[in-house]
């Protein structure tokens, strides 16, 4: 069960979400340097479907076949497999996991991993003629929100596991074949380190990493690919909560999403230089860069988009409507047609989303 300072992670913020939604409703306050073309804006093609509070999960889109979604259901405690075939979103499988799972990922073709809050435990299956099979279960120490896959070689995989709440965090390292010689190590990062990510470059050109925002101490931290566990460094720090880092296609500028304050911000990760980027004054959760200059920020029932001069300055701005708290956005061609889409996951709701692209069209 979380405790009610877990809870403030999210709930408060849907809350002031939807109030801030009213006030600017009605003063019109907009993040954008150059009002809309309504024609622009045209609603892209989308579906929405049954996944109640997704709050985490992956696509997996393998050559010559449709795409697959791994994705948790939070209260439920379910995992689940979806295709998307024909404009659907298929389930094709679910099974029980231990209470409050927060998110999941791809393996292989056939491996998934979830990470489960009740038990601290990461939980593999095996995909198979569309089935989900539980084989292993193993634990990390603390009640885990993310799973990242670090390197894998053969079937051994090295995942690192961040916690829902506290400072550790958990490299496994997990051989498909002899399970039962995985090995663990914890190191200390930062005080909630939601959704790490890899990222192809630190600052001052230090090759790559991974990096993540921290909730509570409000800033963004990395370690190098050369030695993960090392001390992180610090990348930036804020006097909000930082909800979410991701790096731009390139590697150059690392987003990270502010959950108040009506600004968002960028890292340059060749110089280390902090850009702060005009937002929406109701905030931001999640981020995903469509390119060096066009970048998705997501929070309650939309997306906003925004392209950027090299300063971070706003040109231009777009909204699209979604159906919950969009706390996770991911770009794949999910109907094979050669363009990107948008996954959408809704960690509040019944639904998510899949927005098909062009997403911007100018």
């Amino acid at each position: 069960m979380k405790s009610l300072s877990g809870f403030s992670r999210w709930l408060p913020s849907l809350a002031l979400s939807l109030l801030l939604a009213a006030c600017a409703a009605n003063t019109d306050q907009r993040a954008a340097a150059i009002k809309p073309d309504p024609g622009k804006n045209a609603d892209p093609t989308r579906i929405s479907f049954q996944l109640p509070q997704a709050w985490g999960g992956a696509v997996q889109c393998l050559e010559g076949q449709n795409c697959y979604l791994i994705a948790v259901e939070h209260e439920l405690s379910q995992l689940v497999l979806m295709e998307f075939d024909n404009g659907k979103a298929v389930v094709r499988d679910k099974q029980p996991l231990g209470y409050h799972p927060d998110s999941a990922i791809w393996l292989a073709p056939n491996l998934v991993v979830a990470a489960v809050e009740t038990g601290g435990t990461l939980d593999f299956f095996t995909v198979d003629n569309h089935q989900l099979r539980k084989i292993d279960a193993q634990g990390v120490g603390f009640s885990p929100r993310d799973v990242v896959l670090a390197a894998n070689a053969g079937s051994s995989y090295t995942l690192l596991a961040t916690p829902y709440s506290g400072k550790h965090v958990s490299w496994l390292t997990w051989d498909q074949k002899n399970p039962g010689q995985s090995t663990l190590n914890r190191t200390f990062w930062c005080e909630a380190p939601w959704h790490p990510v890899h990222v192809k470059q630190l600052p001052p050109n230090r090759g790559p990493g991974i990096a993540v925002a921290c909730l509570d101490d409000k800033k963004v931290i990395a370690v190098p690919a050369t030695n993960l566990q090392t001390t992180p460094a610090v990348l930036a720090t804020f006097d909000v909560i930082p909800r979410q880092a991701k790096p731009s296609p390139s590697g150059r500028w690392l987003y990270v999403a502010l959950e108040t304050g009506g600004k968002n911000a960028r890292i340059d990760m060749h110089t280390g230089e902090l850009q702060f980027i005009q937002g929406d004054p109701r905030g931001a959760s999640s981020v995903l860069a469509l390119a060096d200059d066009l970048v998705i920020w997501g929070d309650s029932q939309r997306l906003t988009l925004q392209k950027l001069d090299t300063q971070g300055q706003v040109l231009d701005t777009r909204e699209i409507k979604t159906s919950g708290y969009s706390t996770e956005l991911q770009l794949h061609d999910i109907n094979r047609d050669g363009i990107q889409d948008i996954l959408v996951l809704n960690s509040t709701g019944e639904t998510s989303d899949v927005i098909f692209g062009p997403i911007w069209k100018d």
